[in-house]
């Protein structure tokens, strides 16, 4: 670092501008107003970032050492006074430079706890919280085996990628044999040292919530709580979501109380997290912690049910304030899906201009994208809609409403051999405008 250098966030992939520009645009606010640099290096070249962000370098940052080997040199010209990401794949080199210029971070064991789902079920299991039966195994032999011992129903994963790629349900040996290749192919895509084997866990049967929270020097600080919907069977498909800013979950003690420890035990110092939780008949069983903010438009959806502003809350917590989470509005946001009913390619996707309760829609991909549906493909979503309600019914009756207007123009073509190598989702577009965008 030079002297008098200008004080800088540095921020580690923008992430998509569908996805995530509305966290970015209060962040960059937030930098601004206490006067600093916003600095980014990311993987794509910037179109919309060069709204909010002053200084934009372009590498390969899923090259570790490369990544690495820029945030140094942009130290060198740049107090950074702190550093954020909120992109799943990067959350771990991130938290290493976060540590390595003495930062707020989520720390080195805080991260590896988040990001290596074996590890994490490991020391939570340790910890005493309640957790499935799990073993990470190299080859199908070893699944079969530790299927037996746990107990069928099983989830087969991958061992650290997101978004449920490769996730899915084996209720007998015939079942495992196809979720246990489905898990090892996907997690080819990983990060390398969390290529092949899989993770097999017992099923936690029960509804599926997340919780999006702030942690500030080891205080766990919930923000939001989102009811999940899932589909495509046996895989687990995320199709939409509802936040509701009264949620009587949010006073559940039992559940707050386990969040809390989990963090502790993980050693989570600072950052945001998003936390997945099923809530079984024997209590809440944490399923796993990502050191990021939710995906899915979840903390969109939490903004617009509380008024509590994400971009804002990572600002403090990545300059080590303790962030103000009081909601100064009360309501329920929801966001549902689109899917195809088969893979195809997509011709054109409209999507609703009006309807009760609109907030936003918009669809997810350009024509001549191809679509592909579990296993050989995830995230096939070709649009969204999120409405908002006074009440969880009222806003589950104006998604059906928004999401009957979605029309989809597509072809239908047959699904990958076997054994094809897997690619990331097609579309999730990173573009300035979109038609149909509201």
């Amino acid at each position: 670092m030079t002297r008098n250098a200008p004080g800088a966030l540095l921020v580690i992939g923008s992430g998509l501008k569908l996805y995530r520009e509305y966290i970015v645009r209060a962040f960059a606010d937030r930098v601004h107003a206490a006067g600093l640099r916003l600095v980014l290096i990311n993987n794509l070249r910037p179109t919309w970032q060069h709204d909010y962000f002053d200084d934009i370098t372009v590498v390969n940052v899923f090259d570790h050492q490369l990544l690495a080997e820029t945030a140094r040199q942009l130290a060198g010209r740049y107090t950074v006074n702190g550093l954020v990401c909120w992109d799943e794949p990067l959350v771990m080199p991130a938290a290493e430079l976060a540590a390595e210029f003495g930062v707020p971070g989520l720390s080195i064991p805080g991260v590896h706890g988040c990001r290596d789902k074996h590890s994490s079920r490991s020391r939570l299991t340790e910890a005493g919280l309640p957790q499935p039966g799990f073993e990470l195994v190299p080859d199908l032999d070893h699944a079969r085996v530790a299927a037996a011992r746990i107990g069928y129903p099983v989830v087969v994963k991958p061992r650290a990628l997101g978004a449920s790629m490769g996730v899915s349900l084996a209720a007998d040996e015939r079942e495992l044999e196809f979720a246990y290749r489905v898990a090892h192919e996907a997690s080819l895509i990983g990060d390398e040292p969390y290529r092949g084997g899989a993770i097999i866990e017992g099923f936690a049967d029960g509804p599926e919530i997340s919780v999006d929270a702030a942690v500030h020097k080891g205080e766990y600080l919930p923000m939001f709580l989102a009811r999940k919907s899932t589909g495509m069977p046996p895989f687990f498909e995320e199709t939409g979501h509802v936040v509701d800013s009264a949620d009587p979950l949010l006073a559940d003690e039992a559940l707050m109380g386990a969040l809390a420890t989990a963090h502790q035990v993980l050693g989570i110092e600072d950052g945001i997290t998003h936390t997945e939780v099923r809530l079984t008949a024997r209590g809440p069983v944490i399923i796993e912690v990502n050191g990021r903010l939710g995906g899915d438009l979840i903390p969109f959806l939490g903004q617009v049910a509380t008024g509590v502003e994400p971009g804002s809350v990572l600002f403090d917590v990545a300059t080590g304030l303790r962030p103000d989470l009081t909601q100064t509005r009360a309501g329920v946001a929801g966001i549902r899906f689109g899917y195809p009913d088969h893979d195809c390619v997509v011709r054109s996707v409209t999507v609703p201009e009006q309807s009760a309760g609109l907030v936003l829609a918009s669809r997810m991909v350009e024509p001549g994208t191809t679509l592909r549906l579990p296993p050989g493909g995830y995230i096939a979503r070709h649009s969204f809609v999120v409405c908002a309600g006074p009440d969880p019914r009222t806003c589950a009756r104006r998604l059906d409403a928004a999401a009957a207007l979605v029309e989809l123009d597509a072809d239908p073509v047959d699904p990958p051999p076997a054994s094809t190598p897997l690619t990331m989702p097609a579309g999730l577009l990173d573009v300035d405008d979109l038609d149909g965008q509201r």
